[in-house]
C-alpha cells in the first residue's frame, strides 16, 4: 500500500525469481494501456470512471511488480454532476483511454473521451505530474482510443466501437488534422469492437482490439489508413483466476531485450477486472501469437520478463502523514476540497445533507487487494453533529457498511446491508436495511470490513467494530457482495461521513490499514 510517508521496503530490490503468477496485481485496474517511458520503465494507464482523481498511472521495472504513482486527470472537470450536484456521474468519467511519452518535446499525453461526446487531452512533463488539460475536442469522441507516436513523430489515434477510425493529430498533438474509417465489426461478422490500441513494428501498423467479453483481434496494414487484415489473437481463453472471465482487451508492450507481452484483464467480480500478463511471439505471417497453457487458455504462471524488481507492498497502514493523500486513494466523484484536511491524520467534515450514501460527497475509496481483503479504519467521532453518519463501507452499486450514527445524545454502531442503485440510471433505489445496532458511549472506534473477494468464493462481506483496535466484535452477519458486470468496477473500501440534519460535524481518521 502506497502512503504519504509509511514506506514499507526499498523499491530497488532485484531478486532472482524465475516465474510470476497471474493476476500480476490482484486489484481492479482495467482498460490498461502500457508503454515504455523515456526512462525505460513501464507505465500503465487505467480507467476508474467516476472516481477522482482520474486515470490512475502505475509504474513497473519488470512488467510484473507495479506501484501506483499518480493520475493523469487531476479532477473530473466535466460538469456539476461529477461533483454530485444536480445529479450524479456513476459509470461515466474515464473509460478506456491512452497515455504515451513523446520524445521530441518531452511531454506525456493522455487522451480520453468523456460522456461519449468530448475528447480531452492532458499533458505533463512527468508521469507523476502535474497534469493539465491542454485541449478539448468538443463533439469529437475518441471512444476506446489508442495513441501511436510514429517513428516520424506523427501522432495517430485509433478509436471507435462498431466502426473503427484512425485520426492524425496536428504537430503539437492537440487537435485533429484528419480522420478516416479503417474497418468495422461487420467485416468479422460480429456486433461490436472495443479497446482499440495502435502499434508499429517492422514498418507495419497494427491495431489491437476486442469483441466485448470473449475475443481479442489483431489487425495489420502497411499504412495507418489501411486496408487492414485481421486475425484472432485469443478467443474464449480460460482465465488464470479461478472463476474469472475470459481475458480480453489490453495492450502490447516490448521489453528492452526485444521480447513482447500482452497485458489483458480478467473479469473476476466482486474484486473487479484484474491485469493478467502473457508473452507473445511473432509468426511468419507477421501476426502475434499468444503463449497459452496446456489447456489452450491463459496460463497461471509464466517466466519473468525481466529480473524481478520488488516494490512496496500493496497493503499496509496509512496514517495520513503530510498534507496530501497518497495516489492509492480516490474519491467517489470530485470532493469538496473545503470539507477535508490531511495533516498528520485525515479530517472529514460533512459535505452533504442526505440519507443516501450514493449522494454523499467526500466518500474516500481504496481498492481492495487480494483474495481475502481486510480494511480497518480508526475514527475519533468526538466532533460528530446530531444526525451525522460515518463509517466504512464495502462500496459498489450494491453496498453494505458499518458506521457510527448519532441521534441526539445517543451514539450507535449500525450495520446496514444492500444499499442499491438502478443499473440503467444509477439512481439510488434503496438506502439499505439496518440489520444490527449497538449503543456505545466512547468517542473512538475501529471499524473493519473483511471480504471474500474470490470470483469462485463466497463473496461474503463481514463487519466488525473494536474499542481498542485489537479485540473486534462482528455486527450484523454476512452480506453477499454483488457480482454483476454493469457497474464495471469492483468493490472498494469506502470511508464516509455525511449529515442527515445539518452540516458542521466532522470526524478524525487516524489510520487506515489494508491487509
Amino acid at each position: 500500500m502506497t502512503t504519504t510517508s509509511n514506506k514499507i521496503s526499498s523499491a530497488t530490490t532485484r531478486q532472482a525469481i524465475s516465474l510470476f503468477t497471474n493476476p500480476v496485481v490482484y486489484e481492479d485496474f482495467a482498460d490498461n494501456d502500457i508503454s515504455v517511458g523515456h526512462d525505460g520503465y513501464f507505465y500503465f494507464s487505467a480507467s476508474n470512471m467516476h472516481y477522482s482523481p482520474a486515470a490512475p498511472i502505475l509504474r513497473s521495472y519488470d512488467l510484473v511488480n507495479w506501484e501506483i504513482i499518480g493520475h493523469s486527470v487531476p479532477t473530473l472537470d466535466f460538469g456539476d454532476r461529477y461533483n454530485l450536484i444536480g445529479g450524479q456521474a456513476y459509470r461515466r468519467g474515464t473509460w478506456a483511454s491512452t497515455m504515451r511519452y513523446r520524445k521530441s518535446n518531452g511531454l506525456w499525453y493522455w487522451i480520453g473521451c468523456i460522456d461519449f461526446w468530448n475528447t480531452y487531452i492532458y499533458t505533463a512533463n512527468s508521469p507523476t505530474g502535474p497534469w493539465t488539460c491542454a485541449a478539448e475536442m468538443s463533439g469529437n469522441c475518441y471512444y476506446d482510443c489508442g495513441l501511436l507516436i510514429d517513428d516520424t513523430d506523427t501522432l495517430y489515434v485509433v478509436y471507435g466501437g462498431t466502426n473503427v477510425s484512425v485520426a492524425q493529430l496536428a504537430p503539437d498533438g492537440l487537435s485533429q488534422v484528419k480522420s478516416q474509417g479503417v474497418f468495422g465489426a461487420s467485416a468479422l461478422g460480429i456486433d461490436g469492437i472495443e479497446g482499440n490500441r495502435m502499434y508499429k513494428r517492422n514498418g507495419l501498423y497494427y491495431v489491437l482490439d476486442d469483441h466485448p467479453g470473449d475475443t481479442t483481434y489483431i489487425w495489420k496494414s502497411s499504412s495507418p489508413w489501411g486496408p487492414y487484415t485481421s486475425k484472432i489473437l485469443i478467443k474464449n481463453a480460460q482465465s488464470p483466476v479461478p472463476g474469472g472471465g475470459a481475458p480480453h482487451q489490453g495492450s502490447l508492450v516490448q521489453t528492452a531485450n526485444g521480447d513482447w507481452y500482452y497485458m489483458s484483464f480478467t473479469w473476476a467480480y466482486p474484486a473487479g477486472r484484474m491485469p493478467v500478463l502473457a508473452p507473445i511471439t511473432w509468426g511468419s505471417d507477421g501476426f502475434p501469437i499468444l503463449t497459452t497453457g496446456s489447456n489452450g487458455g491463459w496460463d497461471v504462471t509464466y517466466p519473468m520478463p525481466l529480473p524481478a524488481h520488488i516494490l512496496e507492498s500493496w497493503t499496509g497502514i496509512d496514517t495520513f502523514q503530510g498534507t496530501s493523500l497518497s495516489p492509492a486513494w480516490e474519491w467517489n466523484h470530485n470532493p469538496d476540497t473545503t470539507k477535508y484536511e490531511v495533516s498528520n491524520g485525515l479530517t472529514l467534515l460533512t459535505a452533504t445533507v442526505t440519507d443516501d450514501l450514493y449522494a454523499a460527497r467526500n466518500t474516500l475509496t481504496h481498492r481492495i487487494h487480494g483474495e481475502f481483503p481486510v480494511g480497518t479504519v480508526a475514527i475519533d467521532f468526538t466532533n460528530m453533529a446530531d444526525g451525522d453518519r460515518c463509517g466504512l463501507a464495502a462500496f459498489r452499486d450494491r453496498s453494505a457498511s458499518i458506521g457510527v450514527y448519532r441521534s441526539g445524545i445517543t451514539y450507535t454502531i449500525t450495520a446496514v446491508h444492500n444499499m442499491t442503485q438502478d443499473e440503467s440510471t444509477w439512481d439510488t433505489t434503496s438506502n439499505g436495511t439496518t440489520v444490527a445496532t449497538v449503543t456505545i458511549t466512547g468517542k473512538r472506534v475501529w471499524l473493519r470490513v473483511s471480504l471474500d473477494a474470490r470470483a469462485n468464493g463466497t463473496k461474503a462481506a463481514e463487519f466488525y467494530y473494536s474499542f481498542d483496535g485489537t479485540n473486534f466484535t462482528q455486527l450484523g452477519g454476512s452480506y453477499t457482495m454483488w457480482t454483476n458486470w454493469a457497474y464495471f468496477m469492483g468493490y472498494r473500501f469506502g470511508i464516509f461521513n455525511y449529515a442527515t440534519n445539518a452540516l458542521g460535524g466532522s470526524i478524525a481518521v487516524s489510520s487506515f490499514t489494508s491487509a
